[in-house]
């Protein structure tokens, strides 16, 4: 089994999972297509080639049950029977065994039928367990199930899907994903149907936020009957890459119209508002006046369509780095949907260990925003920075401009220092981290609020007589030198922070911005290139500095042997020849390659958190953005500041070269 992480936004990722019949591009959503002709009013080669939907699921038991299906699947294959040349994942059955309280077949049986039919994704006949049932029957349904998922994977090689069940007991949900996670190729989260039918979104958060630390992170992770657009962006923070449904043809028999902002139903449409290429062709309103199985196809195809768009702004948002703002958007649909994001809210120890280090933008959406992930984790930092500090003073000035602190002097005439603090959406912060991500690119209501809010009422004059503004001198230099003290302090720590500025480093800002673009020694290159998220980034010089000052292994990932020498000519880090690192490393950092000498290779950003360095068979874990012999990063001028471009790099190695 081969699933390659490509790009992500903390646990939501991009990623790449090789199968028979092509690879499946995830996050995606598998329409449930009806192994019946007669019984799917969109051919399954119309989903891929129409709607860009690349892999499907059916159902092995109901070909099974049909003694016509089941002599054409086993004498042609399932893809056959389908019409369908991409990536084919069968169901067990364990759904219709919970709706109809019995199978006629046994779950070996079943699994060799799907073997024999030529399944991409076979699925383990699980036990399914209703969200409500006591704890004592939910613990034998993942005994029953995590059971016939060993004996599977002894009878089959090809990719199999591994059932998470557990109800809504955490506990039993933890232990099924750790163990599905030591058979499994896929780990497939059940039992969750009736909760999507019910609208009962929290409880589905908190059931994804039980599996989610078991859940090995190297597997993709399905989610049974995630089939609603307007949940597919909610569903994807918490890592799933699969989701499936038949609720693009549910919806259309009873006459409901899917869209991202909610259900419609097609008969109390006057207006046609949908201008989708399906709807300029028979607008709404005609649509609910055609026969019966017209009707019923043109919505099913609606209904698809929207699920296609929306898994596409989901990819694209994982990429901006705009997840998050997208899910906040889709929980307006619902007031249970806003639940449920709240409730994964709570879960903020889920996402942390991947939650990126930065990203392009913090933008304001509503209630929810400032409770991020990054928000929390920033505001928790800023706490634990302050610790030593002493008391801040709020600044007369908001919101504050590089350029605006001329006059703020940085210590009294007696010499003792004045900290200042600036008042930003995520609350009050020391004004030398305001250019950090998250308060660095913030964009929120008070932007643009001409209210109270932007002046902070001070006295005439502070404890030492001194004017809080002080036009008599220009200070800009005695903040620059506190600015990249600072920032050094929050990368690093305090003493290598002291270390690295009596090494003579020294701040060198934008003319036009006023920000801080880069930390230099001396001339020549800069040591460190700071970008619009505010953080100080290491050059080649700059990581020659850092790896004689912080001990080891602080900023470090250790790159086996094997591949010292193309990581220190310039090639990307796969993942199989991580050695260790630091722990405290996130998705975003940079870091030091070193071999395990401690011999400094190159610097690199990481795709994969240290956790998952290792366990993900292919694909990179560090991209490489300079090194001995690359050439001097180029700063970028953009309107909110600097951005840092990458240093010229040979292509990463091709993983049979590697």
């Amino acid at each position: 089994m081969t699933f390659e992480l490509l790009e992500r936004d903390g646990l939501a990722r991009l990623g790449r999972l090789d199968t028979p019949h092509g690879p499946i591009l995830t996050p995606t959503l598998l329409p449930v297509v009806h192994p019946d002709p007669a019984r799917q009013p969109i051919a399954p080669s119309e989903i891929r080639r129409r709607y860009g939907l690349g892999a499907v699921i059916t159902s092995a038991y109901i070909t099974w049950r049909s003694p016509p299906l089941r002599e054409q699947a086993e004498s042609s294959g399932i893809h056959a029977l389908l019409n369908f040349d991409g990536p084919v994942m069968t169901d067990s059955g364990a759904f219709q065994q919970h709706a109809y309280g019995h199978l006629e077949v046994g779950a070996d049986a079943i699994l060799g039928f799907q073997r024999r039919i030529g399944s991409d994704i076979v699925t383990v006949l699980d036990e399914f367990t209703e969200p409500d049932v006591d704890e004592a029957a939910a613990a034998k349904a993942v005994e029953t199930t995590i059971g016939r998922a060993r004996a599977a994977r002894d009878l089959h090689r090809g990719l199999l899907a591994v059932p998470v069940q557990g109800g809504r007991h955490a506990d039993l949900r933890n232990r099924a994903a750790a163990q599905a996670s030591e058979i499994g190729d896929v780990l497939a989260v059940g039992g969750v149907v009736p909760l999507f039918e019910k609208y009962r979104y929290p409880e589905l958060a908190r059931a994804l936020l039980a599996a989610r630390p078991a859940l090995a992170p190297q597997l993709p992770v399905h989610l049974f009957g995630a089939g609603h657009p307007m949940v597919f962006a909610f569903s994807t923070l918490f890592g799933v890459d699969l989701f499936d449904s038949s609720a693009y043809l549910k919806f259309a028999r009873r006459g409901d119209l899917m869209f991202p902002s909610g259900t419609v139903a097609l008969d109390t449409l006057r207006e046609p508002f949908c201008r989708c290429f399906l709807c300029e062709k028979m607008p709404l309103p005609e649509v609910a006046k055609a026969p019966p199985d017209e009707r019923v196809r043109r919505v099913a195809e609606h209904n698809l369509l929207a699920c296609a768009a929306e898994v596409a702004k989901v990819r694209q948002a994982i990429r901006d780095g705009e997840l998050w703002e997208l899910a906040e958007r889709r929980a307006a649909a619902h007031p249970a949907l806003f639940a449920g994001l709240r409730t994964a809210i709570r879960g903020l120890r889920a996402f942390i260990p991947t939650e990126p280090e930065t990203r392009a933008s913090f933008r304001v959406i509503g209630a929810l925003s400032g409770l991020r992930p990054a928000a929390i984790r920033f505001r928790a930092r800023v706490a634990r920075w302050k610790e030593s500090k002493g008391s801040f003073r709020p600044h007369p000035l908001v919101p504050l401009s590089p350029l605006g602190l001329r006059h703020s002097p940085t210590e009294t005439r007696s010499g003792e220092p004045i900290r200042w603090e600036a008042l930003t959406g995520l609350g009050p912060v020391p004004v030398e981290l305001t250019e950090l991500y998250p308060v660095g690119c913030f964009l929120g209501p008070e932007e643009f609020d001409e209210g109270p809010w932007r002046r902070v009422p001070l006295p005439a004059d502070i404890e030492t007589g001194e004017l809080p503004v002080d036009r008599d001198r220009d200070w800009s230099g005695a903040w620059t030198e506190r600015q990249v003290a600072s920032l050094l302090e929050w990368q690093y720590g305090g003493e290598a922070a002291r270390t690295l500025v009596a090494a003579g480093l020294v701040g060198d800002r934008s003319p036009r911005s006023g920000r801080l673009r880069a930390i230099r020694r001396g001339p020549g290159a800069p040591a460190f290139v700071v970008g619009v998220d505010g953080v100080p980034r290491p050059t080649w010089p700059g990581a020659e500095l850092l790896r004689s000052v912080l001990p080891h292994p602080q900023s470090r990932i250790i790159v086996q042997p094997d591949a010292v020498e193309f990581v220190a000519a310039g090639r990307s880090l796969f993942s199989t020849f991580v050695q260790g690192g630091d722990a405290g490393l996130v998705p975003g950092s940079s870091a030091l390659l070193v071999d395990p000498d401690d011999r400094l290779l190159a610097v690199g950003r990481l795709l994969l958190a240290p956790h998952e360095m290792g366990r993900f068979q292919r694909g990179v874990a560090v991209r490489v953005i300079g090194h001995a012999h690359s050439r001097e990063p180029q700063i970028e001028e953009s309107e909110s500041g600097p951005r840092l471009g990458e240093a010229s790099a040979p292509p990463d190695l091709a993983p049979d070269d590697s």
